[in-house]
Formats: C-alpha cells, sequence, structure tokens
C-alpha cells in the first residue's frame, strides 16, 4: 500500500512578534504580556506534538507556516492545519475539491482564562468551529481518517464574478461587499436569478454593504448581525443588507434572504469605489462604479475532516 502525503500547514509561530526588541515595554499590564507569551507557548507546543504524532504514522509530510503558502496544494491525499479557523480558511483558498482538510485547534479557549481577565480583557481565542481536532484526541481523529473510517464533508463555497470574470478566491465561509471606508455609504442593486429568468424584483440599496455567507459560515458575521444558522451540508447561500439606509415596505423583506442552490445574485455596484472581501480582511478584490457582480454557491466544494458535533448533527 503506498504511503499517503500530508501537508501540514501552520500557523505562523511569531503570530504575536514577541521578540526581545519589543518585549514588556510594548505592554504596559505584565499579565497581559505573560498571557500572550503564554499563547505562543502553546501553539509552539502543538505544533511539536502534531509534528510527532505524525512520525510515528505511515505518511510522508512536510510542514510550511501558512504566510509561505502562496501556490495551489496538489499532490498530496490530506492537508492538516495546526492553528484555528483562520488557518483552515487561508487554506482552503490554495485548496480544490479533490484534497480533505483537517483542521487542528491549537489553542482552544479556556473558560477559566475568560473568566480570569475578563476585567482586563476578551480571553477568548478562535473559535475552532470546523476545526475536528485538538492536541488531545489529533491522533485519534487522524488515525480515522487514515483507516477510512471518517469521511470528510463536502461543504459549498462561495464563487465570485466581476464583469463576467470568475474571482481566483472560493469563500467558504463568506464575502462582504463594500466600500473601504466604513463611515461611506455604498450604493448597489441587486436581483435573484435562476438560469436567465429574475427571481425577486431589482432591489436597489444605500447601506454599509452586502454580506453573503455560506452555511458553514452562517454561525459566523451573519449570526452575529442577525441571521440565522444553517445546516452546514446546505448548498444555499444567505445574504443580507448591512444596515440599509430607510428601505420601503415594499423591498424591506428583500433585505435578508436565501440564494439557493440553483440560483445566483446579480449585483451592480454604483458607489466610486468598494472592495469585495473573501473570508475576512486578508483578501480583497477592487470593485468600482458600474461594475457587475455575479454570486452563487457553483465553486468546487471543499472536503472537510468535520468535529463530531457537526458530522453526527449531518446523519440525523
Amino acid at each position: 500500500m503506498a504511503r499517503r502525503k500530508l501537508l501540514l500547514l501552520l500557523k505562523p509561530v511569531d503570530v504575536y512578534q514577541l521578540t526581545q526588541s519589543n518585549s514588556v515595554s510594548h505592554f504596559p499590564n505584565h499579565r497581559v504580556f505573560s498571557y500572550l507569551v503564554d499563547r505562543l507557548k502553546v501553539h509552539k507546543e502543538a505544533i511539536n506534538f502534531c509534528q510527532k504524532i505524525l512520525q510515528k504514522k505511515p505518511v510522508d509530510w512536510k510542514p510550511i507556516f501558512r504566510n509561505n503558502l502562496s501556490q495551489p496544494i496538489h499532490n498530496v491525499d490530506l492537508a492538516v492545519t495546526v492553528g484555528g479557523d483562520g488557518t483552515l480558511l487561508q487554506a482552503s483558498h490554495f485548496m480544490d475539491d479533490s484534497i480533505p482538510v483537517l483542521g487542528v485547534n491549537s489553542d482552544p479557549t479556556q473558560a477559566e482564562e475568560v473568566e480570569e481577565f475578563s476585567n482586563m480583557f476578551d480571553a477568548t481565542r478562535s473559535t475552532g468551529y470546523l476545526c475536528a481536532a485538538t492536541v488531545k484526541n489529533f491522533e485519534q481523529v487522524l488515525d480515522s481518517f487514515l483507516e477510512g473510517q471518517t469521511v470528510p464533508s463536502k461543504l459549498s463555497r462561495i464563487s465570485v464574478s466581476v464583469n463576467s470574470k470568475v474571482l481566483s478566491t472560493y469563500a467558504l465561509n463568506d464575502i462582504l461587499i463594500a466600500h473601504p471606508c466604513p463611515a461611506t455609504v455604498s450604493r448597489f442593486s441587486f436581483k435573484i436569478k435562476r438560469d436567465d429568468q429574475t427571481c425577486s424584483p431589482l432591489v436597489h440599496c444605500r447601506s454599509s454593504g452586502l454580506r453573503v455567507s455560506t452555511a458553514a459560515g452562517s454561525t459566523a458575521a451573519m449570526l452575529s448581525a442577525g441571521g440565522f444558522p444553517m445546516p452546514i451540508l446546505s448548498r444555499d447561500l444567505q445574504y443580507m443588507v448591512r444596515e440599509p439606509v430607510v428601505p420601503g415596505p415594499a423591498i424591506s423583506s428583500l433585505m435578508h434572504g436565501l440564494i439557493k442552490s440553483d440560483q445566483s445574485m446579480d449585483a451592480a455596484w454604483f458607489s466610486k469605489e468598494g472592495l469585495i472581501y473573501v473570508d475576512g480582511s486578508h483578501v480583497s478584490y477592487t470593485i468600482k462604479y458600474g461594475d457587475t457582480i455575479e454570486i452563487s454557491s457553483k465553486a468546487p466544494v471543499l472536503q472537510v475532516v468535520l468535529p463530531p458535533h457537526l458530522s453526527s448533527s449531518n446523519s440525523m
């Protein structure tokens, strides 16, 4: 039997840039500094732990830090991300539908720490919503995948076209279309269509922008903004106009809704400037007045090894 090939994608260990040159003097509160040092230590220990586990397995693997990833991931049987949801999201931008990904949350939130530091700062860390493993169960989850007992789930992603040209990055969580300045009104129009048939009226908006999420992303910013969680394997997309300026009663119900799996949203941008943010702030594309934007779930799916509570809910 051929040895499996794995890519180990790592969140940088210098994420807080805690070097000798900018140590305690840059942190007026010593407890905050100590907390950040502890986080860095825990993350490093998680990386070392995962590497030791892989050394024991019949797999060929290589590590790479996520900020050094610039080419599509290929010629591997599995990508393992060590960090949080952000690291998994970044990996997804370099993956097609042929390679599964397994997320390891290197430093899960600890309730007692959140309580301890509640009077100073928020000690909540990455949710790790899509991460199936921590250091506590990484070997078990990995073995289950390698032995074929765990089957990855296929999660929808968002495809975006600007002026009929498909953007190179598919969104696993969500996209946000807005003016670069958050204090500036975003002007755009949109309609929902199926094939070439219009399914909704043309809606004209003045607002803070437009957010569209996948099912996987519906529990993130979309939920915080008043949206609803979706079954994680749904192929539908959820959209919401952000802070619309006095929508009339005839269109107020159209400020938030679904783009079904066989539908798409056609939008036209009427502000001088604009940005399409993909899965947060790190990936963005510029748009300008008059640009047309098509949004759909017709992107390649992403195979993700889901945590038990998500994978079990899909089998019910």
